[in-house]
């Protein structure tokens, strides 16, 4: 069985192009349509815990069922974002590992640690 640990990115975008090309589905594969359909997707997977408190979210989880609907809207959320990197071309390593760069500058580790947002700023502007 593959898991994460053994398969690369690039396995993924293969075997989605690999799905995609089967069904000839590729005109379809726009990247409107397919931005598209990563939000749809996200939208599918966030109705899993709408309503739910975090601890009533963690308890669904234990339950295998839930689980697995979870594990399988995540993979609709990813497979459509593979294919929008299939369709752009766009290298997924470098585009995550180039945005965490980027965020390391605008959220510091020190000044983010344990934060969701910047500290306020002294209302003389200073900062």
């Amino acid at each position: 069985m593959e898991t994460d640990a053994r398969t690369t990115v690039g396995r993924l975008r293969e075997a989605v192009a690999a799905f995609v090309a089967a069904r000839d589905w590729q005109p379809f594969h726009s990247p409107k349509n397919l931005s598209m359909s990563i939000a749809i997707e996200a939208a599918e997977l966030m109705e899993r815990f709408q309503w739910l408190t975090i601890a009533e979210a963690q308890a669904a989880l234990a339950d295998p069922a839930e689980q697995a609907a979870v594990a399988g809207e995540l993979a609709d959320v990813l497979i459509y974002c593979l294919s929008l990197s299939n369709a752009l071309d766009l290298d997924v390593t470098s585009a995550v590992l180039g945005k965490l760069q980027t965020n390391e500058t605008r959220f510091p580790a020190d000044e983010f640690r344990g934060r969701f947002r910047r500290p306020e700023r002294e209302k003389d502007g200073g900062g």
